[in-house]
């Protein structure tokens, strides 16, 4: 009986120590994983991050603009505030990328306006997933006639001049930018594509009617 009863003992021990044994060969592993993760996640963000900061970025005073580009040539810029507010908005941009904005957007169902729109209204646009067309007068005649057409015929977009502007055509969406010297250049088309209530889009199916127009 006594020994019996001292096996059964035994057994139990080496069940008990094989369990805490797997336990902590379980946490060591958990360990090992998360440090893995982290590592590579670093390393990761390190490499996207600094190829990024080569690509588009070659100003000091453009901070933040350090997302990868799609659209060759074009500027990005990560962690735009998004807060409505109703006073004007000093942008570091010519025209906003982004940023604090009007609680009411500009209509953007393909709207071409012939003269300045507030920046403020403009900007909660792009929130909605439009392409901002800008250009100044540097800007050739035919040039705004075929963005002119390319606007009118594409929900989710608007155009205006932007005098300040250092291009003479300038595309937008939230957080992207692209300078053009002519409409004939084939990123026009790209950026269109690639924006157009795209990936960047914060309130994804918004509206672009029924809010401020000229």
């Amino acid at each position: 009986m006594g020994t019996s009863k001292t096996k059964k003992g035994a057994a139990a021990d080496r069940r008990a120590k094989i369990a805490e044994a797997r336990r902590l060969e379980r946490a060591r592993d958990r360990r090992y994983r998360i440090i893995t993760i982290t590592a590579c996640t670093v390393i990761l963000a390190a490499i996207v991050g600094g190829g990024a900061w080569f690509v588009v970025t070659s100003d000091d005073d453009d901070s933040g603009a350090t997302v990868e580009a799609a659209v060759d040539g074009e500027r990005t810029y990560a962690d735009l505030s998004s807060t409505h507010v109703s006073e004007t908005v000093d942008y570091p941009q010519t025209p906003p990328v982004g940023g604090n904005h009007n609680p009411v957007w500009m209509n953007c169902d393909g709207d071409v306006y012939t003269e300045a729109i507030p920046n403020e209204n403009a900007v909660h646009s792009l929130e909605h997933g439009a392409v901002w067309v800008t250009y100044n007068d540097a800007a050739a005649g035919e040039d705004i006639d075929v963005l002119a057409e390319r606007v009118s015929t594409t929900p989710y977009s608007l155009m205006s001049p932007v005098a300040e502007q250092a291009s003479p055509i300038t595309l937008t969406a939230w957080g992207h930018q692209l300078a053009l010297d002519s409409a004939s250049d084939p990123r026009v088309a790209q950026f269109f594509e690639e924006y157009v209530q795209g990936p960047q889009t914060l309130e994804p199916g918004a509206a672009c009617s029924g809010g401020m127009a000229q």
